[in-house]
């Protein structure tokens, strides 16, 4: 529902066209459609509107509200509304929509030109039972931010992705409903930086800071507890971490339990297996990594290795989770390392009447391929030759096998250096 170049339209026209009769005819399911009090008195088109509880009005060209009694007469119910890239620039204009849909939840004025926009303490009032709020794209600087959590006492999700941040100004008045801050794609770069969304943000439960290139974590493990008692959940993907020094300090967060961190370069050398162990073993107290619950027995797979890979390091480059690990587990001694490919030759010793002799056989072989191996030893055509197969450990036990099928390979006996194979000619 584009608008014409050069022209704006309001949110009262967008909806009109798009839930009028020809566009939306029925409700769709309970609750769906759009319920108007039979004593409430308004335009004449609220009777042949049917709109759902959630709005998606993404793209049509919206620059203003249009006439506020008709939105509160057709929105009561209307818990949801997506305005993202419209044409909205003005706060004023938004706060007369949001003001007249009193049970609205979620809102997303994603890459609206907002930029420059005024916000007005009393428009951000009209937020006030918001508790949803994307702002992505929009370029809203952090006065408007801590205006808009200083007047949404019920705000417990706040998107401000791809907005060029690359300082974070503090607000003077926490915002202590705050659970979940997603911040991505913006230029973060120092913890100095970060650390002020937990006095800003006290009660932070998830934190989504991946693709910002966040280059370190410099702070104590008594600060990060102080700054951020109750973060369950962060995701540092594509930054710039390449110390485990970092990784090591997220421990001291005493509630974490999910951790997302691909991308980062202290990890490109490793293999995947190794990058997921150590990291589990690194994190004693993360229970999801990356998406994939870590199991009981995956976190003890993950800390033995972890002791084993630094075995052969120097004491003074060991990792303090190391020496916690050892604790728990004891010095581990070295995997033995068993080679699991299948064997392709093995010594036998081939016995043909009176005559012995000592041959390498290939046991990727046939039998017939091996009878033909044979004939200049035993000195016998192969159709002649009768293989008998004798496993020198359990020849007492059951005696020797005949190797009647010409198409077997031959390590399908398990044949072992040392082993016999017995030709017998065959009588006429």
């Amino acid at each position: 529902m584009e608008a014409p170049e050069g022209e704006g339209r309001t949110f009262m026209q967008v909806i009109s066209e798009k839930y009028s009769p020809e566009n939306f005819p029925y409700r769709r399911g309970p609750g769906m459609g759009v319920v108007v009090p039979s004593g409430h008195q308004g335009s004449p088109m609220k009777d042949r509107l049917n709109l759902p509880s959630v709005l998606v009005l993404n793209g049509c060209g919206i620059t203003s509200a249009g006439d506020e009694g008709e939105i509160a007469a057709f929105c009561a119910h209307v818990v949801e509304l997506d305005l993202s890239h419209n044409k909205l620039m003005d706060w004023h204009e938004i706060s007369k929509i949001v003001a007249n849909i009193p049970n609205l939840d979620f809102l997303n004025l994603s890459s609206n030109p907002l930029s420059e926009a005024v916000l007005e303490p009393d428009y951000a009032e009209a937020f006030s039972r918001v508790r949803r709020f994307v702002l992505n794209n929009t370029q809203v600087s952090w006065d408007v931010v801590h205006t808009f959590t200083r007047e949404m006492p019920e705000l417990e999700e706040l998107f401000l992705c791809l907005n060029e941040y690359n300082t974070v100004t503090a607000s003077a008045t926490p915002c202590t409903s705050l659970r979940l801050l997603h911040i991505t794609d913006n230029s973060l770069h120092d913890w100095s930086e970060v650390r002020k969304f937990g006095s800003m943000f006290p009660s932070l439960d998830t934190l989504v800071l991946a693709n910002n290139n966040l280059s370190s974590i410099l702070e104590s493990g008594d600060n990060l507890c102080r700054l951020f008692p109750n973060l369950r959940s962060i995701n540092l993907h594509n930054s710039g971490l390449n110390r485990w020094e970092d990784i090591e300090k997220l421990n001291f967060l005493p509630k974490l339990e999910e951790v997302r961190l691909q991308g980062i370069p202290l990890l490109q050398t490793y293999t995947n297996t190794e990058r997921r162990s150590l990291m589990i073993a690194q994190l004693a107290s993360v229970t999801c990594l990356n998406g994939s619950v870590v199991s009981k027995g995956e976190r003890e797979d993950a800390e033995r290795f972890f002791i084993r890979y630094h075995l052969d390091h120097p004491e003074e480059e060991l990792p303090h989770r190391y020496h916690s690990l050892v604790t728990k587990y004891g010095k581990l001694a070295p995997l033995a390392e068993i080679d699991l490919r299948p064997r392709c030759h093995a010594k036998v010793e081939v016995h043909c009447e009176d005559r012995v002799e000592q041959v390498s056989i290939r046991l990727d072989q046939t039998v017939a391929e091996l009878k033909k191996q044979l004939r200049t030893v035993v000195q016998l055509p192969t159709s002649n030759m009768r293989l008998y197969y004798i496993d020198k450990d359990m020849c007492s036990a059951f005696g020797p096998e005949e190797m009647k099928y010409s198409t077997r390979a031959l390590h399908s006996y398990s044949i072992r250096d040392g082993d016999e194979i017995l030709v017998v000619p065959k009588t006429k």
